[in-house]
């Protein structure tokens, strides 16, 4: 790929990718993997994209949760901190367990 690099990279929820994918439709035939990912993101998405934008916004409010990290959050929609643990289990991010269980009740307000 001669002269195209990345010039930034933002994460994006399943919810948004769904939005997307379903005004992509409307306009253009999708390809065989383009049709993949809208049913990966159909049956996978847990929550709506105004209410992932909302957790989303809320999550990185909190201590040490970067946006990436909300996001794998909105998308996985965990269940209890245990989940929780396993999501920033290779991250060096030092978060308390008042913070773990913070995370667990605005997760459960969007649920």
């Amino acid at each position: 790929m001669i002269g195209k690099k990345v010039v930034e990279t933002e994460p994006v929820p399943m919810a948004e990718v769904k939005v997307i994918l379903e005004k992509f439709a409307d306009k253009y035939e999708f390809t065989y993997e383009q049709n993949l990912a809208l049913e990966h993101v159909k049956k996978f998405s847990k929550i709506d994209y105004e209410n992932a934008q909302k957790l989303i916004e809320e999550l990185t409010e909190l201590p040490n949760i970067k946006k990436k990290h909300a996001v794998r959050l909105a998308d996985l929609m965990p269940e209890d901190i245990a989940d929780i643990r396993l999501i920033f289990a290779k991250e060096r991010i030092p978060i308390k367990n008042k913070d773990f269980e913070n995370i667990l009740k605005i997760i459960e307000k969007y649920r």
